[in-house]
């Protein structure tokens, strides 16, 4: 009986075997996988390349022409709230004529989604060519498989690329991301900052949190050949066609498309109801201000490790700041290089940089890397302000003396300096600079000041989250985590 009983649980073993092997089998493919994609993602950017002569050359010109008043006819604003971003963007699309350009890194489905793709479909069905550029991680999981999104696409009038569309096998192509934001109408006007296009950034729709984020919106007033929009225009002209958009053709049934699409019809139909304003022609000119030129900066489109050209202007143009320099940036991650830069421009003149703390950052790796990294931002002579407002900061912006503006993408860290696409408008008024340091100020009236001692200094009033030990904790070991590949952050 005990023989029986005993040859029973070793059939029963046997069984299980096969099922185990296979479950092995899973996880070990599964870590292979993760090895593959963590070594084999991280090459193509394992080193920071330095300028060459040629770029040197370029950026010291470009920096040239930035320092000296131009003629063209542009004006400018800031559209500093989420309400007047999204209402701005339905404005300029529904002034298009003949040409949409609409650019972005991360797009989801939501409502001011939906509020711009009524828009658009619109504009379409009047006959206008709309062209849609969105980074290939957005496509592949927000909207490749988005049934209106589809539909809007399947237009003939409509034409979607993703650049760098992600694929699972091609991990040395993963972490090199177009992270450009901007919206073109015509020759007549463009958006151009750091908002992407969902709810988070757009709007005042419901969501469990938002972000701040500040963009420029530029009117070519004269109707100039010379104005900045036809730089922006030309620069996604190359991105475009430059061999790394993939386009998006969807196959969506006569049946779907049309549900879909008078689904939009009756959102556009309920906006036009509720903000008849944003349907009628536009004013631009009362809305701008004058402008002494604007001029576009961007890093190399491609995929692969960049040289640092867009830090480069920047910091030139800082370099030849005589009174102030104030930047705005999410998060700050340095090395050696952008280190030496920046302590030998706030040796000169006072510069103030204010980031998220570490309590109200929504990016936890960058906010974990700073922890480690403080004291050598401090040790650049910048005065450091971190915000705590409550939604997250993700606006990238400058003032340089009283003339500069500079709004865009750029973050102050090692991933748009030489990893990301990104852009950045330089804007030389008076007016916007005054405009914009006004928005800084009551920023920083809900920050506190780092101390070069790294103690920190809580004005009155001010009533600053506590950093709680599981988020510190978490902080630390993702900061720790992403050490060897830091050129990432």
């Amino acid at each position: 009986m005990e023989s029986k009983d005993r040859g029973k649980t070793m059939t029963k073993r046997r069984r299980r075997h096969p099922v185990r092997r296979l479950l092995r089998a899973l996880v070990l493919l599964v870590l292979l996988g993760v090895v593959y994609s963590v070594v084999v993602g991280y090459m193509p950017f394992s080193r920071a390349p330095k300028l060459s002569d040629d770029a040197r050359a370029r950026v010291e010109a470009r920096v040239e022409e930035m320092s000296h008043d131009v003629s063209t006819g542009d004006r400018a604003a800031i559209l500093e709230t989420r309400t007047e971003a999204l209402d701005e963007r339905i404005r300029l699309i529904n002034q298009a004529k003949s040409s949409l350009v609409i650019t972005t890194y991360d797009c989801r489905d939501g409502e001011s989604t939906r509020d711009i793709l009524c828009a658009v479909l619109a504009r379409a069905e009047a006959g206008v060519r709309v062209r849609m550029l969105i980074d290939g991680i957005a496509g592949r999981f927000h909207l490749m498989h988005n049934g209106m999104f589809r539909a809007v696409a399947a237009h003939p009038n409509v034409e979607v690329r993703f650049y760098n569309l992600f694929t699972y096998w091609q991990a040395w192509k993963h972490m090199g991301r177009m992270h450009d934001k901007y919206l073109i109408a015509d020759d007549t006007a463009y958006i151009l900052g750091g908002r992407n296009t969902f709810d988070y950034f757009l709007g005042e729709y419901p969501a469990p949190t938002h972000s701040l984020d500040r963009e420029a919106l530029v009117y070519n007033a004269a109707g100039s050949a010379d104005s900045s929009l036809f730089e922006v225009l030309g620069y996604f002209e190359g991105v475009w066609d430059g061999g790394d958009a993939t386009p998006f053709r969807p196959r969506v049934s006569d049946d779907k498309r049309a549900a879909e699409y008078a689904a939009l019809d009756a959102r556009r139909e309920g906006l036009r109801a509720e903000k008849p304003e944003l349907f009628a022609p536009a004013d631009y000119g009362a809305v701008t201000v004058a402008t002494r030129g604007v001029w576009l900066i961007h890093n190399p489109t491609t995929i692969y490790a960049k040289e640092p050209e867009a830090f480069a202007q920047l910091t030139g143009l800082m370099a030849r700041a005589r009174e102030e320099i104030i930047v705005h940036s999410p998060y700050a991650v340095l090395n050696e290089d952008s280190r030496a830069t920046l302590s030998e421009i706030a040796a000169r003149v006072p510069v103030t940089l204010m980031i998220n703390a570490v309590e109200n950052g929504q990016n936890v790796v960058a906010s974990g890397d700073y922890l480690l990294h403080r004291d050598e931002v401090l040790s650049t002579g910048m005065r450091v302000l971190e915000y705590a407002g409550g939604d997250s900061y993700h606006g990238k912006s400058m003032v340089i003396d009283d003339a500069l503006s500079v709004i865009g993408s750029f973050n102050l860290d090692l991933r748009s300096t030489y990893v990301d696409t990104e852009l950045m408008l330089v804007i030389r008024s008076p007016e916007l600079n005054a405009t914009l340091r006004g928005h800084m100020a009551a920023l920083h009236a809900d920050c506190q000041e780092r101390l070069p001692d790294g103690t920190a200094a809580v004005p009155d009033g001010l009533r600053f989250p506590p950093l709680t030990l599981g988020r510190e904790t978490l902080l630390r070991l993702l900061g720790l985590a992403m050490q060897p590949v830091r050129n990432l952050v």
